[in-house]
């Protein structure tokens, strides 16, 4: 099982070279923004995407039958390229962009140093231009704060702070780094989860305990370890049946699942491999998320290809979550295992859930969605967005009431960019983190209700589940309606990926919908 972690990265590499500029002629040698060198059609290179010199490094270590890129001294001149890009193409204080300019992302400095610090290590290269790149993007990163509450950040920041250090034997960040650790174990609930904005999502919480576990390997710490198996005991509740993880019924909407720390884990934690194992059940099966777009591809690369490198040949028996139900309160989650199903909803995002008989999903739902027209212009409203809504929950009854709230579907412009551009350029490079707050509130936080409401209804008896909706709108504006299986309204880089279980049609409810007078309400009622 564990050479599927091998081969499932192995298949990204290719795909990862045609992203870099693999010219040493070309004045951007070492660049993996490919949108930028070869089809032009940006303006500055996404600093993320150096992150890439670590699967390649990880990949010419791999030494197993069949692996072309072991040992090849040309992927380690393009590695070295890379990382020596990285440096150019970064700002004088340290800083690097990744969605517009003089953005100084944390994340995408954090992601990309890091990699470049463990493929550096990794290659033995001994390159002074290299150090001082990594002193300074460390100086810049910890001094640096980003607006919102995005734990594997915060995680990221506090390893390659850890990292920088040891290379460049240097204790001058460690204030900084123990504050960030305070910080992030601040932000973890008692139920084991870490916030990433306004909630908890699985799929972060993954990277953050391997980021975390990392960060153990290197310096033990009861408080670590201790925040670390509460985490994995949380995570645990989450590999579905199937061997599928994540969703939309998290706050990030993501399927990410970051393998590494639960084989770092597991050496001292063994239930934390039992997690991976029934994940790895589920990639046999394919049903792993497709994460080959251009910008996120590196991510899990390295993640698989380290929990491969790290991956622990004795394993305890698997075991399944056990029976019953699981109410994790401030995640705003519920799970019900009873008579071979599985259900689990998200109680602050109106109920949206996925719903497992056996290992088999039979029902993937994201709450109603509909069309609304105010005066000229048509406005989605959708009953998923984190909020406060009223819930009552009992034996074999589960009651979600709320409003529904508008879609945030802001597209950019060819005026938003050049404006966004005028800004950055004109002052905005001064006060980056206000700018990047603002999109954060437009594109991502907050809910602002729409005047529809509705109540979804959640009976449980010997046979199954009964899910019952009732809605009520101002018909009369109303344009379409339906109910999908995937459907999300908030920007976040890593969601709206591919997933069979994604498959299910999308149901339209409109001509029903267009029988309705504002007096009355839509009723669905399911039986599964």
């Amino acid at each position: 099982m564990k050479e599927l972690f091998l081969s499932k990265a192995l298949q990204q590499i290719s795909v990862i070279l045609t992203l870099q500029d693999r010219n040493p002629h070309s004045p951007t040698f070492g660049c993996f923004d490919r949108n930028y060198w070869h089809y032009k059609i940006i303006d500055f290179p996404s600093g993320m995407a150096q992150e890439f010199v670590y699967p390649l490094a990880l990949a010419y270590h791999a030494k197993v039958e069949g692996n072309i890129f072991y040992k090849q001294e040309g992927l380690r001149q393009w590695i070295e390229a890379g990382i020596l890009y990285a440096a150019a193409s970064g700002h004088t204080n340290g800083a690097c962009d990744d969605y517009f300019p003089f953005e100084c992302a944390g994340g995408a400095a954090a992601f990309s140093l890091l990699a470049c610090m463990e493929s550096y290590s990794l290659m033995g290269f001994d390159n002074q231009p290299m150090l001082d790149f990594f002193a300074k993007r460390a100086d810049w990163l910890a001094g640096h704060h980003e607006s919102g509450r995005l734990s594997n950040h915060q995680a990221l920041i506090v390893l390659c702070l850890e990292r920088a250090g040891s290379i460049l034997a240097t204790d001058k960040w460690d204030e900084e780094k123990q504050q960030r650790l305070d910080k992030l174990l601040s932000w973890q609930s008692e139920e084991g989860w870490f916030y990433e904005y306004e909630g908890c999502d699985t799929g972060y919480l993954t990277l953050t305990l391997g980021c975390l576990a990392q960060y153990y390997d290197c310096r033990p710490d009861d408080l670590v370890r201790d925040s670390i198996e509460r985490g994995v005991n949380f995570v645990s509740e989450f590999v579905h049946s199937d061997g599928s993880f994540g969703g939309e019924y998290t706050s990030r909407n993501t399927y990410n699942y970051f393998p590494h720390g639960f084989e770092l884990i597991g050496r001292w934690m063994p239930s934390a491999l039992t997690i991976n194992d029934r994940f790895l059940t589920g990639l046999q099966g394919d049903l792993g998320p497709a994460y080959g777009d251009d910008h996120i591809i590196g991510h899990h690369t390295w993640s698989y290809l380290l929990a491969w490198k790290s991956f622990i040949d004795e394993r305890p028996e698997k075991l399944s979550p056990p029976k019953g139900r699981t109410w994790f309160k401030e995640a705003g989650l519920l799970i019900d295992r009873t008579n071979g199903s599985e259900l689990y909803i998200a109680l602050n995002k109106g109920g949206v859930f996925k719903l497992f008989d056996g290992n088999r999903l039979i029902c993937s739902d994201t709450q109603f969605s509909f069309k609304v027209k105010q005066g000229e212009k048509v406005r989605n409203a959708v009953a998923h967005l984190a909020g406060a809504y009223q819930v009552e929950v009992e034996e074999n009854k589960i009651v979600i009431r709320g409003e529904f709230g508008w879609a945030k579907q802001k597209q950019m412009t060819t005026f938003n960019l050049i404006v966004l551009r005028l800004i950055m350029y004109c002052g905005g490079r001064l006060f980056p983190d206000l700018v990047r707050k603002l999109l954060q509130k437009v594109l991502i936080t907050g809910k602002k209700n729409a005047p529809l409401k509705f109540v979804r209804t959640f009976h449980k008896d010997e046979s199954g589940w009964i899910v019952e909706d009732v809605v009520n709108a101002p018909w009369a504006n109303i344009v379409e309606g339906g109910l999908g299986g995937h459907q999300t309204s908030i920007y976040v880089v890593m969601s709206r990926t591919f997933q069979d279980g994604q498959l299910q049609p999308w149901k339209d409810y409109s001509h029903e919908i267009s029988q309705l007078k504002d007096d009355q309400v839509f009723e669905l009622k399911r039986t599964f």
